[in-house]
């Protein structure tokens, strides 16, 4: 399968630049992946569209402030960092820019010297191991100084940083936020286990590799990335007793369904777990855990298309997509949604 089936023309202006004022606000396509009809709505709509024993699957990843500026200690010349992993302690996986300005020795300082590096290790692409050196918690320091990791195609400063996190986020380490998510309040979660819907959560912190195109034209030869995820006893439990009774899986962002559908594939159930995946869904693959999705909309030729894409059929997505493109949704992470039922 060739990477060209994935692209479709998605004109610039149609880009979330900003969140909206309220989340739930949002528009909602529904889409049947057994015939491809398509309804719009309000996504706090999406209560609507989810019964009483339904279970509703999320991501509680946090994102952290991850990127950093400072100055190189020896020069003063401007350097920006990007945490990517905790590797060790206090040694990280960073991006830095301009990488060719860091090498192995050189200390970079950041908030007059609240927070220190040194260039312990290098890596591909511009890829540094930092070790941080700091008075106190780390994380506490970094809240201080950091910055949210925008993607790369939102242009616009954020103003509100708890924008770009859930309303559920709890267990730091991502680099972006599971965007899906971010079309929930907490009135709306209220009302959803007020109609009798269980609300689950597991954990996988998203890499910045969910930005990496597809550098091959043969998709089944990409070599995917790998997160970290965690899904704890209680959440499997809950997950086997909704597909014992009956009811359906539906899990929000294509996060949370490379979680579950890593597990599944492994076990033939939800059992509790901690790990890294690289599962790559795209069209062909048999889905064993869940039953339908909640998503935004995604860039052309990415693994996320091919994901949706293998849950729903790739013409009716890219149908779907035509028509948002048509009726002028807003698209990827501070864009709209798509119930896949």
């Amino acid at each position: 399968m060739n990477v060209e089936d994935f692209d479709f023309h998605l004109p610039e202006e149609l880009i979330a630049q900003t969140p909206l004022e309220h989340r739930s606000e949002s528009r909602l396509m529904v889409l049947d992946k057994e015939n491809g009809s398509i309804e719009h709505y309000r996504f706090k709509n999406i209560v609507d569209f989810l019964e009483e024993g339904d279970c509703l699957v999320l991501n509680d990843t946090k994102v952290l402030p991850a990127r950093l500026f400072g100055q190189k200690g020896d020069t003063g010349a401007n350097i920006e960092v990007l945490l990517l992993k905790q590797e060790d302690g206090d040694q990280w996986e960073t991006l830095v820019k301009p990488a060719k300005r860091v090498r192995v020795g050189t200390e970079i300082v950041f908030g007059d010297g609240k927070l220190k590096a040194v260039c312990v290790g290098l890596k591909d692409h511009g890829g540094r191991i930092l070790e941080f050196h700091y008075e106190g918690i780390f994380y506490e320091v970094l809240d201080e100084l950091g910055e949210m990791p925008l993607p790369p195609y939102i242009r616009e400063r954020l103003d509100e940083q708890d924008r770009y996190q859930t309303v559920f986020a709890r267990e730091r380490g991502s680099a972006a936020a599971p965007t899906a998510g971010l079309h929930f309040t907490e009135e709306l979660l209220e009302d959803l286990r007020a109609k009798g819907i269980h609300i689950a959560f597991i954990t996988l912190h998203v890499g910045l590799g969910t930005f990496r195109p597809v550098s091959v034209d043969n998709i089944e030869e990409h070599d995917m990335h790998a997160e970290f995820y965690q899904v704890s006893e209680g959440t499997a439990r809950l997950l086997n007793e909704v597909k014992e009774r009956g009811g359906r899986i539906i899990t929000v962002g294509t996060t949370s369904t490379r979680t579950l559908e890593t597990i599944a594939s492994k076990h033939g159930e939800f059992v509790e777990e901690n790990g890294w995946t690289n599962i790559f869904i795209y069209p062909g693959y048999e889905f064993k855990g869940i039953d339908g999705l909640i998503t935004n909309f995604h860039l052309p030729k990415s693994t996320l298309i091919m994901l949706v894409s293998a849950l729903a059929g790739r013409e009716n997505v890219l149908n779907a997509y035509e028509t948002a493109v048509r009726e002028k949704y807003r698209f990827f992470s501070f864009g709209d949604a798509m119930f896949i039922k």
